[in-house]
């Protein structure tokens, strides 16, 4: 929650505005840099605190982690130009913890695959 309310907050500072052409520039800003960022790190730790050692950790990462960036692309891109455009930035949070509920789940599925 306090890194994805930051991310958003630095979001509004670095492209200012809600209208549909910030809303897609503050999308492309997101799914290019936050999100594959937020799955390396998930993926990484997920690894971590199951136990692996660090060579499995990363050969499971490598494995894993182009689906989990397509999943992402097929879910994120449309929740976020949403939540952009037509969501105040005080309730965006909470917007995205709704979709994150079901992407969270799968994202632990993904990084308990053996």
């Amino acid at each position: 929650g306090p890194v994805v309310g930051g991310w958003y907050q630095l979001l509004d500072r670095l492209v200012p505005g809600n209208t549909r052409v910030v809303a897609v520039k503050k999308m492309a800003l997101d799914q290019a840099a936050f999100a594959p960022c937020f799955l390396g790190c998930f993926l990484a730790i997920a690894g971590v605190l199951n136990g692996l050692p660090a060579e499995e950790n990363w050969a499971k990462i490598r494995r894993d982690y182009p689906d989990a960036l397509i999943a992402n692309y097929y879910i994120w891109p449309a929740v976020q130009l949403a939540n952009f455009y037509f969501i105040p930035l005080n309730h965006r949070l909470a917007v995205v913890q709704v979709v994150a509920v079901l992407w969270n789940s799968y994202l632990s599925w993904k990084a308990n695959q053996l």
